[in-house]
């Protein structure tokens, strides 16, 4: 089996010891010359390949058993990779090619090839090789599984992007049909309560002149205008927060200033309101400017509510084709981000993309609140 070896050494005890190691080797095992014929095999690459090793031996390795890929398309002998070893002097490892069998089948192997070296001349190539094929169908369907578990998280990434994006649509619907309830509230009770309580109010004047001569009455009478105007001037709040008349005569920046107004009124926080005379010149669609108007309610219902604050601001800059609002407090403020929104944030922040925009919060305990909306819409 090794009598083209001699060369490598005289000695019969060595050689022995190095027919048992090749032996004793559970890869396939087997050397080549320079011309790419077999000049030995241990028992375990032979048995692989289905022949005896003596049928091996003195055969040209390419086209025994590399000379197709898988596919059986004929591999050139110069593109041999086993042969690559001795041609040009260095290792070569492989995977991704098949070896052939006696009975004309074929399976994975994965191979190396390494040039034999006697002192610095190249005499040949050593390769050693071993079947892969259950390996290789290991991998083939674990590359399978994880095709169809990527399918099926873009088939469900895509439900759910459809289904968020539904109850996005349903979430603008429904703010759109509550404004609109709002605004129909609002006109049956600024034309029948308003009415009645400004009839009301005009017939209790006329009383009170008649009984002129009637102190006692008058009295009486003064008392039930005071609770007249009080009622009407909470009738007046319900309905701006309804539906603010300033906002559908006016616009949004009139709106805007007259909320801080009241709210300064109110509670007797300082406010402050920027709005630079370009600004005052652009508008939003209707839908925008009564959500931006509910945006900075909200803001300024959680400062008045929440923040403990001295003085609050509202800045509308338009910039660039854009809208940059800002409301800041020096209140308490809050940690950031929460690990539960409220639904008063994730309100606001529903509100603010269903115009297209994006509505950001900065605080820290005892830092205040910074939200900032930033919109660019399409022109009214």
């Amino acid at each position: 089996m090794f009598a083209d070896l001699k060369h490598l050494s005289h000695h019969a005890a060595w050689r022995r010891q190095l027919e048992m190691l090749l032996e004793s080797a559970g890869e396939g095992i087997y050397g080549i010359d320079l011309r790419g014929r077999c000049i030995f095999i241990n028992g375990a690459g032979a048995r692989m390949l289905g022949y005896a090793a003596d049928e091996i031996m003195g055969r040209n390795m390419h086209y025994l058993i590399h000379h197709s890929h898988a596919n059986r398309e004929l591999m050139p002998v110069h593109d041999c990779r086993i042969f690559r070893a001795f041609r040009d002097g260095r290792g070569e490892r492989v995977d991704d090619e098949v070896l052939w069998r006696r009975d004309g089948s074929c399976f994975d192997a994965e191979y190396a090839s390494y040039p034999i070296r006697n002192e610095q001349e190249v005499v040949g190539a050593v390769v050693t090789f071993s079947d892969i094929t259950a390996r290789k169908r290991i991998e083939r369907e674990l590359h399978n599984t994880q095709a169809q578990l990527e399918a099926r998280v873009a088939e469900r990434t895509a439900a759910l992007s459809a289904a968020h994006d539904s109850l996005r649509s349903l979430s603008a619907h429904l703010s759109t049909l509550r404004e609109q309830e709002r605004a129909h509230i609002a006109r049956n009770i600024h034309d029948d309560l308003g009415a009645s309580f400004t009839a009301l109010q005009l017939d209790l004047n006329w009383l009170r002149r008649q009984l002129a001569a009637q102190p006692a009455l008058q009295t009486h009478l003064d008392r039930m205008l005071d609770l007249t105007q009080t009622a009407m001037d909470a009738t007046r709040r319900i309905l701006n927060d309804l539906r603010p008349v300033v906002l559908d005569h006016l616009g949004l920046w009139a709106a805007l200033e007259t909320l801080l107004q009241d709210l300064q009124a109110r509670t007797g926080l300082q406010c402050r309101y920027l709005c630079p005379p370009d600004t005052e010149r652009q508008r939003l669609g209707p839908q925008a400017e009564i959500a931006v108007y509910r945006i900075v309610q909200e803001l300024l219902t959680n400062v008045q509510r929440h923040a403990r604050a001295r003085s609050v601001s509202v800045s509308a800059i338009w910039r660039d084709g854009g809208l940059l609002l800002a409301v800041e407090d020096d209140g308490v403020g809050m940690p950031l981000p929460e690990t539960r929104q409220t639904f008063g944030i994730l309100g606001m922040r529903e509100r603010a993309r269903a115009i297209g925009g994006d509505l950001t919060l900065d605080s820290a305990p005892g830092a205040g609140m910074r939200a900032r909306l930033r919109l660019n819409p399409p022109a009214a």
